[in-house]
């Protein structure tokens, strides 16, 4: 029936010819569609503000403080050294001690030297009783040879003799004084107040005056002295700066010095520089400048490595910023300033000392420009920022808080109190 009629009796063949003109239809238009979404691109989201915060620099006259590593020193050590030959007794302190000007620290054996002065003054008694004599026998021929019953040969005799003894007294006077101070002398005192060290000889040994009669150091404490170092490249960097008006010294160089202990607590005592070397050294370049400060608590010893601070010096109109507002380039330092409309401009700087958490400036920036602080590092050429003035924490001075130094040693200031050992009163 199909084949007659001239059409095909499949269903399927029917269908797939009805379809062809839906799906030739397809791919155009899903071109047009596609070519409508191209042109309806959607724009990115604006980039909000990039939250800063910044300061406006002021300038101003900022104390400045030095730091140089330091060693203390005693203002005056002695050495006690026996002064005469013999057997040491007797130690009468206590090794370590603060100890008085005028205490006994040792005592040698006495007695040789008590029979030497006895001797001594028993040769004196009869020198002395020689010019008795001598005076006597001039005072009877002086009238004898006025009347002419003696020579004069006679007279002048008799006056050389007198003479005689008279010398002859004054030499056994001169034994008895020497016998006397050798006698002194067995009894060694300490001719300071100061901290004493250990003996380096026991009772019982025989001492003689020299090197080897070497008994101990007594070691003068208050005041102490601060010793440290100025190197040339440091002299000549204070010396242009001065110059160029960046630094001032306070008249006379009259420095307050500040000692920082290891552990990093402060000495309550100030000191005041009191002496500097003329001459370099010519073995490491630096010259020596000494501080001298009070130490009533023996808080310092020498010998110590300690840290002094020197207080007193003014940078006249100087620009601080915040250490943190400062980035290191490939080649320089850099900040953000914030220009015209609250755009940031990238500024190349040169940067001085440190002071506390901030910098000194030395070239690159101007009183009265507002730079970044918080938030540089995120911070782009032309980027839109959000600026929020930034203020000092309270009671921030930018310099380290340090605790006050304790004792130096257990039991100072009890001893300081009640006096060295022998009894006394401190000083």
């Amino acid at each position: 029936m199909g084949i007659l009629n001239g059409r095909s009796s499949n269903p399927a063949s029917g269908g797939a010819r009805s379809r062809r003109p839906w799906r030739s239809l397809a791919a155009p238009l899903a071109g047009l569609a596609l070519l409508a979404g191209c042109g309806e691109t959607a724009a990115p989201p604006a980039r909000p503000p990039t939250e800063v915060t910044a300061i406006t620099l002021a300038a101003r006259d900022t104390p400045v403080v030095f730091e140089f590593v330091a060693q203390t020193q005693s203002s005056r050590e002695v050495e006690i050294r026996a002064r005469v030959e013999g057997f040491l007794e007797k130690r009468l302190y206590n090794e370590g001690d603060l100890v008085r000007t005028g205490q006994i620290l040792f005592q040698m054996d006495p007695r040789p030297f008590e029979a030497a002065l006895q001797s001594a003054r028993g040769q004196l008694a009869q020198q002395q009783a020689r010019l008795d004599m001598a005076r006597a026998d001039l005072g009877r021929i002086r009238p004898l040879v006025k009347v002419g019953a003696l020579s004069k040969k006679n007279l002048d005799d008799a006056i050389g003799t007198e003479r005689q003894a008279q010398a002859a007294v004054l030499s056994a006077e001169g034994e008895v004084r020497t016998a006397q101070l050798n006698l002194g002398y067995t009894t060694i005192k300490s001719p300071l107040t100061g901290v004493s060290s250990f003996a380096k000889l026991q009772e019982g040994s025989y001492v003689t005056p020299g090197a080897a009669g070497l008994l101990t150091y007594v070691s003068q404490v208050d005041p102490i002295y601060i010793n440290f170092s100025l190197s040339e490249n440091e002299m000549l960097k204070f010396r242009g700066e001065i110059a160029a008006g960046q630094l001032r010294f306070p008249p006379h160089n009259d420095f307050e010095v500040e000692v920082v202990l290891a552990d990093g607590s402060q000495v309550p005592d100030r000191g005041r520089l009191d002496f500097a070397d003329f001459a370099f050294s010519e073995e490491t370049g630096t010259f020596l400048i000494r501080a001298e400060m009070a130490n009533p608590k023996g808080l310092l010893r020498p010998g110590q490595f300690v840290r002094a601070h020197l207080k007193g010096a003014v940078r006249p109109g100087a620009l601080l910023v915040p250490q943190r507002a400062v980035l290191q380039g490939s080649k320089s330092h850099y900040v953000w300033v914030i220009g015209d409309g609250g755009k940031p401009e990238q500024r190349i700087v040169e940067m001085g000392d440190w002071h506390g958490d901030d910098w000194f400036v030395a070239r690159g920036l101007r009183a009265g420009e507002r730079i970044v602080v918080d938030g540089a590092i995120r911070v782009t050429p032309e980027a839109s920022l959000q600026i929020v003035d930034a203020r000092p924490a309270a009671g921030e001075t930018g310099q380290p808080q340090r605790q006050k130094a304790a004792e130096a040693w257990p039991g100072q200031k009890e001893r300081l109190k009640a006096g060295p050992s022998g009894g006394g009163q401190a000083p």
